[in-house]
């Protein structure tokens, strides 16, 4: 299995375990340094070889993917590597390229579904990318 654990196990009361995934762990590869999330092998040099990573938690906001009520947008983070990200907390017009994101919940490792980030600085005209 990869070696990308998003969620810290907490328990809540009484319900169930639940997880709680504030940080976002990253894939670098051991060869060439080549930063990657989620992946089998390094698009760099083709490596299997990898050491797990905690990120910072933020990015920039580099381009959109798929309809506009889905929210979706490919985010570039601050280590180096681009991720598909769910933006939350805002409607999807006030996201624009050149916003700053930080994540709101990483991803179970065996779960499915996308990162969740929320807006940390929406892009001025001067600081988008179109």
């Amino acid at each position: 299995m990869l070696q990308t654990e998003t969620c810290q196990r907490a328990e809540f009361g009484e319900g169930p375990e639940t997880a709680v995934c504030r940080e976002l762990f990253f894939q670098r590869c051991l060869w060439c340094g080549t930063p990657a999330y989620r992946r089998s092998s390094c698009r760099a040099c083709g490596s299997r070889a990898f050491s797990r990573e905690r990120g910072a938690g933020a990015g920039v906001v580099v381009r959109r993917n798929g309809h506009a009520q889905h929210n979706t947008w490919f985010v570039a983070m601050d280590e180096g590597f681009n991720l598909l990200c769910q933006v939350t907390g805002t409607a999807p017009v006030v996201v624009a390229v050149g916003a700053r994101v930080t994540v709101v919940r990483g991803v179970d490792p065996l779960g499915e579904g996308l990162p969740v980030v929320e807006l940390i600085h929406p892009a001025t005209a001067l600081e988008r990318w179109w």
